[in-house]
């Protein structure tokens, strides 16, 4: 198991449990930054965010061609508040790593995400956060 990386405030903590939606940035391979609304969870205990999408979409595909070294931002913004975890990122089908992902979704969200039969989990290593007025 993972050791979170970086001791958040408690309030950092609850802004990151409410159900509002982020946006994450990975890397085109060109270098240029691809930005997208996502929905997301956060561990604490071992400092790791997912987030649940097609195999096939940009910002999969951005992960995964950036190789171990891959590098992404999710910021979650709520007015003038806002969080943005770093991190290195993996994208992964594990089924056991998958499933968690969609449990922890589910708790978050109050709702399954879509379910393709393309989905994967970009793991997030969250290594640096930045915030805003929490």
């Amino acid at each position: 198991m993972r050791r979170a990386t970086v001791e958040l405030p408690s309030t950092t903590r609850a802004f990151l449990t409410r159900p509002h939606p982020a946006t994450l940035t990975t890397l085109r391979p060109d270098g240029t930054p691809h930005v997208t609304p996502v929905r997301f969870t956060y561990d604490t205990a071992t400092g790791l965010a997912r987030v649940t999408t097609r195999a096939g979409t940009r910002k999969a595909r951005n992960v995964a061609t950036g190789g171990p070294t891959a590098r992404v931002a999710l910021c979650q913004a709520d007015g003038f508040r806002w969080v943005t975890l770093e991190g290195r990122a993996t994208v992964t089908d594990d089924p056991a790593r998958l499933a968690e992902a969609v449990r922890r979704y589910s708790v978050r969200y109050r709702a399954a995400p879509p379910a393709p039969r393309d989905l994967v989990v970009v793991e997030i290593t969250v290594d640096r956060v930045l915030s805003l007025n929490l």
